[in-house]
C-alpha cells in the first residue's frame, strides 16, 4: 500500500504496523526517513481489521483488542491510524468500554536512513542509534538525519529502546489521538506540488451508467496530482514522475505520453513538462544534435534494447502541436517552437538515406514503432511549422509521405491469414516477425486541424488486419493487450516486453481502434481495462500480467510494476474521454466530437475538462450521441 504526494512516500503493508522489513517506511526525495513504526496499547499489538487507500496520499489502518480477557469476544478499543505520504501519522484509541480505561500506549521507532534504492537491492544497513529530540527522537548518519515528534509529547522516551510512551484515561465512549511527524531535521512540513492551489490539472468528473467510471477518473487524477514534481530551478514548471516506489524521478519519453494523454484536463502540465525537457536537449554540433537525452530500455526478447531519447523527441512536437489545438496560447507556442524546430530537425537529418529513422547506435534495427513516431512527429510538425509561419512543413510532409510508401512494402508480412506488420527489420533488411503490443503505434496517428487524424502508416487493408490481430485471443488477454502475442516464442506473462500488460499501450489501442472504426476491438480492450482497473481499486499499475481472464478471477499484479505510475493515471483519463471522442481546434475556435456509437459503458458526461482554456462538459447517451454541455463561449460545434 504505497501512499504519494512527492517528493514523500509511506510504504506499508495491509497490517498496518511498519516493521522496518522490506520497503516499509516513510520516505522523502528518495530516502528512508522512517523505517519502524509498531504501537502497542496495554502491552499487546492491535488485531487488524481493515487496511485501505482513502486517497493517493493517505491510508487508513483500523485495528482491535480487548483490554479485558474476561469482557467476552467483543473488543472495546478500536485503534485506528491515518498516515500520509507527507510524513504524518495520526494514531487514535476510540472506547466502547462501559467503564473508565487505564490505557498505556508505547510506539517503537527506527530507522536506517538508507535509499530507496539501496533497500530494493538489500543493502540498507542496520538501524541507527536513536537520541532524544524535543518531543520525540532523531538519527542521523552520513547520508542525513531524521526527525520523530509527537502530539502530545510523550511521558517517557528511550532513546536506547527506540520507544515513546504515553498513558491515557480513556472515559466510556471517549477518544484520545497522538500525532506523530517525521521529516528531516530542519526542514518544514512536506509541501506537495499536486496539493498546491496552482495544480496543472483539472479536477474533471464522470459519471454515468457505469459506476466504474466515476472511480477510474477520480482515482486517476489523484495520483496524478499525487506524481507532479517540480524543476527545482524552475519551481513554476511542473512535470510528471515516471512512478512509484521505483521511478520517482523524470523519464522523458513516459513524461511526455502522460501530459499528451492529460491534455482534456487542460494545457499546463504539457507546457511544464516541454519546459523542463527543453533545458535538457542537446546543443551544437553532432549527429545527437537536438536529441532529448533518455535512458535505454528493454525491448523484449526479440530486439536488443532501445533509446527511449529518440522516442521523447519524437514525442516533444507531437505534444506542442496537440496542445495548441487543446488551447495552448500562441505566444507559449512560440515560446517552445525553436526547441521543436530543433527535434524536427534532427529528425530530417537523422532519417537513414532519406527514407528510415534507424536506431541511434550503429548497426541497429529499424523498429516499426519508431517509424510510427517519426511519420506522426513528421506531419504534426509539418501542420506546427505552417501554422506559426515557419519554413520546413513542405519537406516533412514530402518525407512523410516516401515514408508510408516504402513502410507498407516493406513491413508489411504476407502470409496466411492477412499478413501482420513486422516488429522491425534487421540491418540486412530482414524482417523481425514478432507480433507485439509495440504495434499499437501505428494506430496513433496524432490530431490536425479540424478534428481531423493525421494519416496512419498502414493503408485500409493492413489497418483492418491489426485491428482484428490485436482484437484476437493471442494479444487480447481479457485484461488487456499482451507485450507480446501468446503464440510467439519468449512468450512470458510477467515479461516486461514479452508478455505483460501494459496499460500505456492498450489505452493506444482502444483510442486507436476508435478513431479508424473498429469499434468492437475498441471496446472490448476498454472492458477488459476497465474490469482490471476495478481489480486493483481503480489505480492502474503500468503493466500486469498477461494470464487469460477467467470467471471470478483477477489479473495478476506484476512484482516490479509501479503503482501508480504517470502512464498507466493518464491512461485513465484517455479512455474515458475516447468514449466522448473530443477533437478540439481552439486555433479555428471549433471542437469536433466523434463518439463510440456503440456506448460500450452506456450513458457517461464528463463535466470540468478543458477546451480552448475554459471549462467543456460533454454527455454521450446510451445510443451514441454525444452533446456539448458546457463551452467557451464562442466555440463551435464542428459537424
Amino acid at each position: 500500500m504505497i501512499c504519494v504526494a512527492l517528493p514523500g512516500l509511506a510504504i506499508s503493508t495491509d497490517q498496518g504496523q511498519l516493521t522496518g522489513r522490506g520497503l516499509e517506511g516513510f520516505y522523502r526525495a528518495g530516502r528512508r526517513m522512517l523505517s519502524r513504526c509498531q504501537i502497542r496499547v496495554a502491552g499487546r499489538e492491535p488485531l487488524p481489521v481493515q487496511a485501505r487507500l482513502t486517497a493517493a496520499d493517505r491510508a487508513r489502518f483500523v485495528g482491535t483488542l480487548r483490554t479485558s480477557p474476561q469482557a467476552g469476544p467483543d473488543p472495546d478499543v478500536v485503534v485506528e491510524r491515518t498516515r500520509h505520504a507527507d510524513g504524518t501519522e495520526r494514531i487514535t484509541l476510540h472506547s466502547a468500554a462501559v467503564r473508565p480505561l487505564r490505557v498505556p500506549v508505547e510506539v517503537a521507532l527506527g530507522t536506517d536512513l538508507a535509499d530507496l534504492g539501496a533497500i530494493a537491492c538489500g543493502k540498507s544497513g542496520p538501524e541507527l542509534s536513536a537520541t532524544v529530540h524535543d518531543s520525540g527522537l532523531r538519527w542521523s548518519s552520513a547520508h542525513g538525519n531524521s526527525i520523530v515528534t509527537a502530539d502530545p509529547s510523550p511521558a517517557d522516551a528511550l532513546a536506547s529502546a527506540g520507544l515513546l510512551r504515553w498513558e491515557f484515561i480513556l472515559p466510556p465512549g471517549g477518544s484520545a489521538s497522538i500525532e506523530l511527524r517525521v521529516r528531516p531535521d530542519g526542514t518544514g512540513p512536506l509541501r506537495a506540488v499536486g496539493r498546491a492551489a496552482t495544480s496543472p490539472l483539472t479536477p474533471a468528473r464522470a459519471a454515468g451508467d457505469d459506476p466504474r467510471v466515476e472511480a477510474l477518473l477520480r482515482t486517476s487524477i489523484e495520483d496524478l496530482q499525487a506524481l507532479l514534481l517540480r524543476d527545482p530551478a524552475h519551481p513554476a514548471d511542473t512535470h510528471l514522475a515516471a512512478g512509484v516506489p521505483w521511478r520517482c524521478g523524470l523519464a522523458p519519453a513516459e513524461a511526455l505520453a502522460a501530459a499528451r494523454m492529460t491534455l482534456p484536463l487542460g494545457t499546463r502540465l504539457a507546457v511544464g513538462t516541454l519546459r523542463t525537457l527543453a533545458r535538457t536537449q542537446l546543443r551544437g554540433q553532432g549527429p545527437q544534435s537536438g536529441m532529448i537525452p533518455g535512458p535505454i530500455r528493454d525491448a523484449g526478447p526479440h530486439l536488443p534494447p532501445g533509446c527511449t531519447g529518440t522516442e521523447a523527441t519524437l514525442l516533444f512536437p507531437v505534444l506542442l502541436a496537440e496542445a495548441r489545438r487543446w488551447g495552448l496560447s500562441e505566444p507559449e507556442t512560440e515560446e517552445l517552437l525553436p526547441a521543436a524546430e530543433r527535434c524536427l530537425t534532427w529528425l530530417r537529418m537523422s532519417a537513414d538515406d532519406g527514407t528510415y529513422l534507424r536506431d541511434p547506435r550503429s548497426g541497429g534495427p529499424v523498429r516499426c514503432e519508431t517509424q510510427a513516431h517519426a511519420h506522426r512527429a513528421a506531419l504534426l510538425g509539418a501542420d506546427l511549422l505552417d501554422a506559426c509561419g515557419r519554413p520546413g512543413g513542405v519537406e516533412l510532409r514530402q518525407w512523410a509521405r516516401a515514408l508510408r510508401a516504402a513502410f507498407r512494402a516493406d513491413f508489411w508480412i504476407d502470409e496466411v491469414g492477412g499478413g501482420r506488420p513486422a516488429a522491425a527489420r534487421s540491418p540486412d533488411g530482414h524482417h523481425v516477425p514478432h507480433l507485439g503490443a509495440a504495434a499499437v503505434h501505428l494506430l496513433d496517428t496524432g490530431l490536425l486541424g479540424g478534428g481531423e487524424q493525421a494519416a496512419g502508416l498502414l493503408d485500409k487493408v493492413q489497418t483492418e488486419q491489426l485491428a482484428r490481430l490485436l482484437g484476437g485471443p493471442a494479444m487480447d488477454s481479457g485484461w488487456g493487450l499482451r507485450g507480446l502475442s501468446a503464440k510467439e516464442a519468449g512468450h512470458n506473462p510477467f515479461g516486461h516486453r514479452s508478455g505483460a500488460v501494459r496499460v500505456h499501450e492498450t489505452a493506444l489501442a482502444v483510442a486507436g481502434l476508435a478513431a479508424a472504426d473498429y469499434e468492437k476491438e475498441a471496446s472490448t480492450l476498454l472492458r477488459g481495462l476497465l474490469g482490471a482497473a476495478e481489480a486493483f481499486g481503480h489505480r492502474l499499475p503500468e503493466m500486469y500480467a498477461g494470464e487469460r481472464r477467467t470467471d471470478q478471477g483477477a489479473p495478476l499484479p506484476h512484482p516490479a510494476a509501479c503503482r501508480p505510475a504517470a502512464t498507466a493515471a493518464a491512461a485513465g483519463v484517455l479512455l474515458l474521454t475516447t468514449l466522448a471522442g473530443v477533437r478540439p481546434d481552439s486555433p479555428a475556435g471549433t471542437v469536433t466530437l466523434r463518439p463510440v456509437r456503440s456506448a460500450p459503458l452506456g450513458e457517461i458526461v464528463l463535466t470540468g475538462l478543458r477546451v480552448a482554456g475554459a471549462p467543456f462538459s460533454v454527455r454521450v447517451s446510451r445510443l451514441g450521441l454525444a452533446m456539448v454541455e458546457e463551452a467557451a463561449d464562442g466555440l463551435q460545434l464542428r459537424a
